[in-house]
């Protein structure tokens, strides 16, 4: 009888250890989405994860990085989750999902006033386009078969890019399109894709953390409390 009572205690002590473990959440810096205001994470999808985590009670950090580190590190260490992830075919199986953060459409911009000009994808496969390793937009273009790419580590470096005119179009989130112009010189030229945006954790993520946390966002947008964080940012959703 003791060594039964010992095997119960020492599997309910894992089970609760299991579950009171850390998650670990990467992004990378893309505001008004993700970004730093001094030392502390800011953004609107970073105000939900905080919100679904608040809301189930469990441990988590959030670390800010070049996109392609974020990924690979929710790909290979367990307890770990990326995003704001685009959900598309080819990253489905490799994921745990919790969706949406936000429902958005991708478009193409260039730089104000250049001689770039294109009103379909065929037309914009002329010009080289920007965007970062390992970022969905990567794999979108290449899936559409732009071969003219030039790729960053992250979102401002080809952003700089663009406004130097030493690329001629980027892929860019439609709902930060409408904040960014209003403070850069860029126009968009035509869209690229339409795709939801969620938190991808590691395949072998617990399934019970990722229904709670699912749950949690669900209420989140129920309740009108997801669409009051992106007026937050400045953002309008589609509804």
């Amino acid at each position: 009888m003791k060594k039964l009572l010992l095997l119960v205690y020492l599997v309910l002590s894992c089970t609760a250890k299991g579950h009171a473990e850390t998650i670990h959440f990467t992004t990378e810096e893309y505001p008004p989405f993700n970004y730093r205001d001094g030392k502390v994470l800011k953004g609107a999808t970073v105000d939900q994860v905080e919100a679904v985590m608040s809301a189930i009670g469990v441990d988590y950090t959030i670390e800010m990085m070049p996109w392609a580190r974020a990924y690979s590190l929710a790909q290979s260490q367990p307890m770990t989750c990326v995003f704001a992830t685009a959900h598309n075919d080819m990253r489905h199986p490799h994921f745990k999902w919790i969706e949406p953060l936000l429902v958005d459409r991708n478009i193409l911009i260039k730089r104000k006033g250049s001689d770039v000009a294109a009103s379909n994808l065929e037309e914009a496969k002329k010009y080289t386009i920007g965007t970062q390793r390992e970022d969905y937009t990567e794999m979108t273009l290449k899936a559409k078969g732009f071969t003219k790419l030039d790729v960053t580590t992250d979102f401002n470096a080809t952003l700089r890019k663009l406004l130097n005119g030493r690329i001629e179009m980027m892929p860019i989130s439609e709902l930060y399109f409408d904040k960014l112009k209003a403070d850069q010189p860029v126009e968009i030229v035509t869209v690229l894709s339409s795709q939801p945006m969620g938190i991808a954790c590691h395949k072998d993520f617990p399934t019970d953390l990722q229904a709670r946390m699912q749950a949690a966002l669900d209420a989140l947008i129920a309740d009108g409390r997801q669409k009051q964080i992106f007026l937050k940012y400045g953002l309008h959703l589609g509804n």
